[in-house]
């Protein structure tokens, strides 16, 4: 069976060059047909010493917002985590009890983010985090995917301060 040339290039008779710059014109006039290629850049978190035995995120709310997620969900993981306790101050920072360095809070925001806010289907950060009774879920509004999310479980946790006389 013969390819008959005119058929496959068009009546016009278009050369492959002229017909794949065609192509690309179209594509860079729309967008919509290639979809979004721009990634999330979030920001690398700021730490600093907070006294003697306290290390304080100071860039903790925007990184939050930056991944559309309420400022308790994340300090929950990242005590969790860490094994620690702490809390926001008056000045929307995250104090850790202990001293950590930035390498620490980046492998476990690293971490949230893989489990948390990047969904499993198209590998976008824009998805929604919704609570139903005891199970969170991960809505994407890129493809619609949805999945449910490990929950947040506590390790153990030493005790720390005085302790007391056993009776």
């Amino acid at each position: 069976m013969a390819i008959d040339e005119e058929n496959v290039l068009g009546e016009n008779n278009l050369e492959y060059e002229e017909l794949l710059d065609g192509v690309v014109n179209v594509v860079r006039e729309n967008k919509e047909l290639v979809g979004d290629i721009h990634r999330e850049v979030f920001p690398p978190p700021k730490v600093q010493r907070g006294g003697m035995n306290k290390t304080v995120l100071v860039n903790f709310v925007d990184i939050c917002e930056t991944m559309h997620r309420e400022p308790e969900h994340v300090m929950n993981f990242l005590l969790t985590e860490m094994g620690t306790i702490g809390s926001l101050n008056g000045q929307q920072r995250l104090a850790v009890k202990g001293r950590f360095v930035p390498s620490n809070f980046e492998g476990i925001l690293r971490r949230y983010i893989n489990e948390h806010v990047i969904c499993n289907g198209c590998r976008s950060p824009e998805t929604i985090l919704s609570k139903e009774k005891t199970l969170f879920f991960l809505k994407c509004q890129q493809c619609g995917a949805e999945s449910s999310v490990a929950p947040i479980k506590s390790g153990f946790v030493a005790p720390t301060g005085p302790r007391n006389a056993a009776t």
